[in-house]
Order: C-alpha cells, then sequence, then structure tokens
C-alpha cells in the first residue's frame, strides 16, 4: 500500500515537471523542486514507516526514482535504513553518494596509545576526524577506489590489472613521493593454494592496502598489532610487519608440508601398494609440489621488494635493520623449500617404482600363462590332425577326445610344477 502510494506520488511529480519545463517561465530549480507537494508527501509517507518498511519500497524503485526518494530520507534515520536495503540497491546509492559498495571491506587503522584502533569505513564521511597510518581495501569496485583515491589526493589501482604488471614494473616511486609495491601473498587452503596480488601504495606516511579477498596474513597482522603496543609507529612499519608475517606464514605452511609428505612417505615407503593407493598418494605429492613452488614464488617476490625499499634507501635505521632480519628469515626458507623439492622427486620416483612392479607383476602372470599353454598348443595343433583321428579309429571318439583333455591337463600341471620348482630354486640362491 505504501509502495504504491509513493509511486502515485513520483508519477504526479514527473508530470508536473513535465509541465514547467514545457512552460517557458522562470522556476526555483532544485529550490522548488525541494518544495514540491508530491515530495512532501512522499516525506510524509515515510515518517510513519519503520525502516524495513522503506527499505522494500527502495529496493522496488528505479535508480531515477530511488536517488530522488533518497533526498527525502531524514539524515538521522539513512544508516538504519541503509542497513535493511538489498545489496543492488546499496550499491546505486553508493555510486552517486558517499557510501561504499555493499560487496567492499574498508577498515582504516590508527595508533592509540601505542596500539591500532580500527574503524570500519563504509563512507567517506567515516574518514573524517581520524588519522590512519593503514587504509586495507578487500574487494572494492572502481567507484569505491576513486571515492577513497579522491578523498587522500591519490589514484588506488584496480587489483586485477597487477597480475598483467611486468615483475620490472612491480616497485617504483612516483613524483609525489608515493612508493608503489604490487606483491605476492600466500593463499594456503586445502586443494585451493594460489598467490594472491596485493597492491601497496604508502603515501604521506600512510599505507594502502588493495586486494580482492581476505588473507590470512593480513588477518593476523591486525590481531596482533591490536594486542602488541608499540609494534608499528607508521605506515612503512606496517608495510614490514606484512612482509614478516608472510615470511612466517610461509614458514608455517612448510611444516604442513614436511606433515604431510611424512604421512606420503609411509604409504611409499611400506611393503606394498596397489595402483589405487599409488594414483592417490601422485594426487598428494603433486599438491604438496604445487604448494612448495608457490611458497618459493611468494618469499621471492618479498625479498625482491624488500632489496628495493633498502636500494631506494627508503627505510630508517631500525627499520632497515627489521628489513635485513626478514631477508635472512627468508634465505633460511629457500633451503626447506631445496630440500623439500628433493624430497618430493624421491617418493615421486618411489611411487611410480611400485606402479611399475605391480606391472611387472601382471606381466608375469601373463608370460607363465603363456608358458603353461605353450605345449598345449602343441598337442591341441596334434590332436586336430588327421593322423590322430587315423590312430583312434578302433577307439570310440567320446573316450578318445576324453584320455586327450585329461593328458592336456596333465601337460598343463607338469609345466607349472617345473617353472614353480626353477623359480624357488631361484629364491634359494638369492
Amino acid at each position: 500500500m505504501s509502495l504504491q502510494k509513493v509511486q502515485e506520488l513520483l508519477s504526479k511529480y514527473r508530470l508536473a515537471e513535465d509541465v514547467d519545463h514545457k512552460q517557458v517561465l522562470p522556476r526555483q530549480g532544485l529550490a522548488g523542486s525541494a518544495k514540491s507537494p508530491q515530495l512532501a508527501g512522499i516525506r510524509a509517507v515515510f515518517e510513519q514507516l519503520e525502516p524495513a518498511e522503506i527499505a522494500l519500497i527502495l529496493d522496488a524503485l528505479t535508480a531515477d526514482d530511488l536517488f530522488l526518494v533518497w533526498e527525502q530520507i531524514d539524515d538521522g534515520s539513512a544508516d538504519e535504513i541503509l542497513d535493511e536495503v538489498s545489496d543492488a540497491t546499496r550499491d546505486t546509492l553508493a555510486s552517486r553518494s558517499s557510501y561504499l559498495g555493499a560487496a567492499c571491506v574498508v577498515n582504516a587503522f590508527e595508533l592509540a596509545h601505542g596500539r591500532l584502533r580500527q574503524t570500519t569505513i563504509e563512507s567517506v564521511e567515516d574518514l573524517e576526524g581520524i588519522k590512519p597510518i593503514w587504509v586495507d581495501l578487500v574487494g572494492t569496485t572502481k567507484d569505491d577506489r576513486l571515492k577513497i583515491g579522491q578523498y587522500f589526493d591519490l589514484e588506488l589501482p584496480d587489483p586485477e590489472d597487477l597480475t598483467d604488471i611486468e615483475s620490472s614494473a612491480r616497485f617504483y616511486v612516483e613524483e609525489n613521493g608515493g612508493i608503489h609495491l604490487h606483491s605476492d601473498f600466500l593463499l594456503d587452503r586445502e586443494g585451493d593454494s594460489r598467490n594472491v596480488a596485493v597492491a601497496f601504495i604508502l603515501y604521506r606516511d600512510i599505507l594502502f592496502s588493495v586486494r580482492e579477498e581476505e588473507l590470512p596474513v593480513f588477518r593476523l597482522q591486525r590481531l596482533r598489532a591490536r594486542i602488541q603496543a608499540g609494534s608499528v609507529s607508521d605506515g612503512m612499519d606496517m608495510l614490514l610487519d606484512l612482509y614478516a608475517a608472510d615470511a612466517e606464514y610461509s614458514a608455517d605452511s612448510l611444516e604442513e608440508i614436511y606433515t604431510e609428505l611424512g604421512e606420503v612417505g609411509k604409504k611409499v615407503l611400506s611393503e606394498k601398494m596397489t595402483d589405487e593407493e599409488a594414483a592417490e598418494t601422485l594426487a598428494d605429492i603433486a599438491e604438496e609440489e604445487d604448494l612448495n613452488g608457490r611458497i618459493r614464488r611468494n618469499v621471492l617476490d618479498t625479498r625482491r621488494a624488500l632489496t628495493f625499499l633498502i636500494r631506494r634507501k627508503l627505510l630508517s635505521a631500525l627499520q632497515l635493520e627489521d628489513a635485513q632480519q626478514i631477508l635472512r628469515d627468508i634465505e633460511s626458507l629457500d633451503g626447506h623449500t631445496a630440500f623439500l623439492f628433493d624430497k618430493i622427486n624421491f617418493l615421486m620416483d618411489a611411487t611410480v617404482g611400485f606402479i611399475n612392479i605391480n606391472q611387472n607383476r601382471v606381466i608375469y602372470r601373463l608370460t607363465i600363462l603363456s608358458v603353461i599353454f605353450m605345449p598345449l598348443n602343441v598337442i591341441a595343433g596334434i590332436g586336430g590332425m588327421s593322423e590322430f583321428s587315423m590312430m583312434t579309429k578302433h577307439i570310440p571318439w567320446p573316450l578318445s577326445y576324453a584320455i586327450f583333455t585329461v593328458g592336456l591337463f596333465v601337460v598343463a600341471w607338469i609345466t607349472y610344477i617345473i617353472l614353480k620348482f626353477f623359480e624357488n630354486r631361484h629364491k634359494v640362491r638369492r
């Protein structure tokens, strides 16, 4: 009922607006529109409704009507209504307002008594009154990045475009002093391990991080910075701590690989392994090899970023010491990844060896059968000749062929006994 009334008022407002445009008479423009009786009627309808009911009406409106009706909503109830509307409606409103999209997650972190204090940013106005050292953007649209970039007077890149950048152009300093670093961070999930591109911009002592999805490294670092006092003091400290946490996360993933390969090793070193078990083992080994390669690429990318910061002399004395310590940690990880590659190759070769052994067993059985049936083929060929019929012409044919069949089985059994004798004799000699 309320939706129908609002739509009727909008239709009357549009009709009156068309009449005004057709008449060449001076109007009050926006001020006159604001005093329109139809818009006043919409405001009166909304005053009698709950935020959830208003949200249902907004979801049913077209984009043009939505923007017009939104201007009639009281600022005091706008936040409650935004919580109730659908994501599509919220994104539509965000495209022409200071509000960010519903799918994105933006957090600003400022120092408070040596610890990070987190502020969730839903609109650009939320940034006013705070002095962040880190602004973290996850799943933002181009419009979201444009709004935040305009507020801080910089251009935020699209994470999806980072993979197209050449390696030599991923670290640079702009003329305005902004430091750009495009790094890969490891996301270790069972069956879905991959590297996620992250763009870092250090501008006016504020670190901006832009990525498409949440990462364990960032979640861990936010927790640490909120708990530990004095861990960071500016955006550069935050950046180095993220790289240090990334190295630790890579080390944890390497420990998991050691554990998984230990379980695989127990299967490989067992006495028997079926082809199905071998196939599963090969799949497990391939998954661990892929993860090990991603870890190696991840620490290589981190090393390059830190080397860039050191070479461009962008770090203070304490920050330089921290960066060098991270590089030493990464160097120790290189040895582990190299060892794991060797271990993976050994387990792969051993598993393939089991498959070859199983195939050899099958071929051996087929060979035994062919040797057993070889003399039978000769005898069967003799039995099919006319001479055999002449030799047994005085014997009833059922009896002669029965004796012939029994003779075949006897020859086959004697051949099998002889083969087993020589096989056992060979085993005793060994």
